[in-house]
């Protein structure tokens, strides 16, 4: 018997002009009328359209012993069969009570060996391979395909030179490990409850639920190290570990499309801005992008020290921000009272340091 079943929800086709129901008959070419499941045999097509007749009866008088047992060829470890091969599975059950002792015994035997049985067996009008594995008490079937039915891999990896660096690996470790194990008992059919909400709210008709927004189509270019990282951390807020800290580049991890031709550049944490002389100002004991400094400004009035005048020609020549910075550390470095002086001729000055 089956050891499956499904829970999919068919569909079925309707003529869109007036919502009837479209149904296929099963129809005679010779006489042009409809024939029931009880007069229809099947035949085999030969090459030239001819139609050979096949009964249940040819197909049961086979010499082949598979074509009302099951036979076991081989007991091999459960590794050895490619997961591939794995078809559909099956509950074999025991005909009557004659059968309950073999049965009882083939069991026992495939659990204190944990092994499989490698069997064939007969189905649907064709020769199958099987597996046999005990489930709880029962022996189940697992038909195979033949091994000239596994496609080749050859057409199907990337060709193209990719290489992966340990950073991205690293990423993909710890996403691996934050999402940890899981019991499939949990696993559900979002698609399937979905559709069943869809049904249901078109049924009372209420207004079909509305996909979720601000999901981006694929096919686009994604920096993939923001791409990992904003899947760790979403693992990791999904399971209430927030607080952990992320290897990577230390910023926000979003993922977006690269822009055409260059480089994304990867900025550095940056720190809150200090308060001086009650205004803000960016100057930070960590590197930041300051302004930059007028070729030819004025320096401080009456205060020019020789390091004011080593970071003006500094400032001149490179058009950089270590001026500026120079100047506030030389400032900052006054005594309490040169700082008033200091104050009331550039007040401004030191305020968009």
């Amino acid at each position: 018997m089956n050891a499956t079943e499904s829970h999919a929800i068919s569909f079925r086709q309707i003529h869109l002009d007036d919502g009837g129901r479209i149904r296929y008959r099963k129809v005679c070419e010779l006489e042009g009328s409809e024939v029931s499941t009880a007069e229809i045999g099947k035949a085999y097509e030969d090459v030239d359209g001819t139609l050979i007749p096949i009964t249940d009866e040819d197909l049961a008088s086979l010499p082949i012993p598979t074509t009302r047992t099951i036979e076991i060829v081989a007991f091999v470890p459960a590794d050895r069969i490619d997961p591939l091969q794995m078809d559909t599975a099956y509950y074999l059950a025991a005909n009557g009570v004659p059968a309950a002792k073999p049965y009882i015994l083939l069991r026992e035997t495939l659990k204190r060996s944990q092994k499989v049985a490698v069997a064939k067996f007969a189905l649907r009008g064709r020769e199958r391979l099987g597996m046999l594995r005990v489930v709880d008490d029962v022996i189940a079937m697992h038909g195979l395909l033949w091994p000239d039915e596994i496609r080749a891999t050859d057409e199907v990896a990337p060709d193209t030179a990719i290489t992966v660096r340990d950073k991205e690996l690293d990423l993909a470790d710890a996403l691996m490990d934050t999402l940890g194990e899981v019991d499939l008992e949990d696993l559900h059919d979002d698609y399937r409850e979905a559709v069943e909400e869809l049904v249901t709210a078109k049924a009372e008709g209420h207004e079909a639920p509305a996909a979720p927004s601000g999901e981006e189509a694929g096919g686009k270019v994604l920096d993939l190290m923001a791409a990992l990282e904003k899947s760790v951390r979403a693992a990791r807020g999904s399971r209430g570990d927030e607080s952990e800290k992320i290897t990577g580049t230390g910023e926000d991890a979003e993922v977006t499309e690269l822009p055409s031709g260059r480089t994304r550049a990867r900025g550095s944490a940056r720190t809150a801005p200090k308060e001086v002389g009650g205004k803000k100002s960016t100057s930070t004991a960590k590197k930041t992008t300051p302004r930059k400094s007028k070729a030819g400004k004025k320096p401080t009035a009456g205060k020019r020290t020789s390091e004011n005048r080593t970071t003006e020609s500094r400032t001149t020549k490179t058009k950089s921000a270590a001026g500026t910075a120079a100047s506030s550390r030389t400032a900052a470095k006054k005594t309490a009272t040169k700082k008033t002086a200091t104050k009331k001729s550039t007040p401004r000055k030191r305020a968009t340091a």
